[in-house]
């Protein structure tokens, strides 16, 4: 990132949220990568965090007062407005978003949001009822209809205590889109995503089915990731999950490891990068019941399993000449070792490996921790972190590799 993000000029405006603490970790990690960072806050924004603390930690003026002119001789909104090569609005309130959807301009962010003729990113972050109000989805319709970028808010906790869409996007997230604004998009550029995502259900009978724990996250994560890198095509193969579908993402859903073979068949011929982050089964029942099996008398019903097809085997076997294939490998002991077989006798380029039964890695999570393998003894390990934040850090790191 930093040979994108190194030497550009943002305008970092804070709304007045409790995430507003997060983006001081934001504004670091971009002063890091070489950028200059000069804060715009609203005076609710002040209030979740100082304006002392951001000014340290980007070695610039922080504005707050459209009328104290932080530069002698100088209108503070008109400066920002010609500094700046990217404006970044986070977090932006549902009243900030309303602001700059009708024109309005009472304060310095919103007369400065008037006045950038820079691209402008907006990252949403609020209560899930505010998130949803049809006023809220129809002024973020309207910005994005003239050209406004958008990172659309996380589920999870919010301040609140209850659960939902609008945490503000992890660090990572918001830096990836950030560069893929000034330039960092091309990563993938011309480039075609293949991504497999989700469980498998596989049929005992019409309302019964074996299947597993994933949530899909990770596989749409990626999916994710690859558009805002710049991806000319993603597409993601998901079997059963609630989940949105990605921006810029053609999903295909399925069932079973059957069905998924099928989709990924008809696709693989055009893919330059594979993920096939799929939770396939391995087994499925040998006949599925037509109707639905009535329990009796019996104390034991024995089910007839046999293997599915091996989706990753198809995949790096039948891959697009000079197609990148990463897999990964869900493995509780011998992890390692175990992963490493997976990578030599599939004939990947890399597998990501992870242990469910890490705390806060694996199936129905936000976060995970992995450890990238792969071939001449390579292997990196990533840390704990959200898994769009994994996702980000994967993509580089399969282009660092593939070099």
């Amino acid at each position: 990132m930093e040979h994108v993000i190194g030497g550009k000029r943002i305008v970092l405006g804070l709304s007045g949220g409790i995430a507003c603490y997060k983006v001081c970790d934001l504004a670091s990690r971009l002063v890091r990568l070489g950028a200059r960072v000069r804060v715009v806050m609203t005076g609710n924004a002040t209030r979740f965090v100082g304006a002392v603390t951001l000014r340290a930690l980007t070695g610039e003026p922080v504005y707050t007062d459209t009328f104290g002119a932080e530069e002698p001789g100088g209108i503070d909104h008109v400066r920002l407005a010609e500094f700046a090569e990217l404006l970044v609005i986070a977090p932006a309130t549902a009243n900030i978003l309303a602001k700059m959807a009708h024109g309005i301009a009472d304060d310095l962010l919103s007369t400065t949001c008037l006045s950038c003729p820079a691209p402008v990113l907006i990252a949403p972050a609020m209560e899930a009822r505010m998130w949803r109000h049809p006023a809220t989805r129809a002024n973020i319709e309207l910005l994005q209809g003239r050209g406004v970028h958008l990172v659309p808010p996380t589920a999870g906790r919010l301040a609140s205590g209850a659960s939902g869409e609008g945490r503000l996007p992890d660090r990572e997230v918001l830096v990836s889109h950030i560069a893929a604004l000034l330039g960092g998009g091309s990563l993938l550029e011309g480039k075609t995503v293949l991504v497999t995502a989700g469980p498998t259900r596989e049929r005992i009978d019409p309302v019964r089915f074996i299947s597993n724990p994933s949530s899909g996250r990770m596989g749409f994560a990626l999916a994710a990731a690859a558009a805002r890198q710049g991806a000319r095509k993603v597409y993601l193969v998901s079997g059963p999950v609630a989940l949105p579908t990605p921006p810029d993402v053609e999903r295909i859903d399925i069932g079973g490891a059957g069905q998924m073979l099928q989709e990924v068949q008809a696709l693989a011929g055009r893919a330059d990068l594979v993920f096939a982050a799929a939770a396939v089964g391995d087994y499925a029942p040998r006949e599925a019941s037509r109707h639905k099996i009535k329990k009796d008398n019996s104390e034991e019903l024995i089910l007839k399993l046999q293997r599915t097809p091996d989706v990753l085997a198809w995949l790096s076997s039948n891959r697009k000449k000079g197609a990148v294939v990463v897999g990964f490998a869900v493995e509780t002991e011998r992890e390692e070792e175990h992963a490493r077989a997976k990578l030599e006798r599939k004939g990947l380029d890399l597998v990501v490996l992870n242990n469910p039964t890490q705390p806060g890695a694996g199936f129905e999570v936000e976060t995970n921790r992995v450890t990238v393998l792969g071939p001449d003894g390579f292997k990196r390990e990533l840390a704990l972190m959200s898994k769009d934040e994994l996702a980000d850090r994967l993509l580089e790191l399969v282009i660092e590799t593939q070099k």
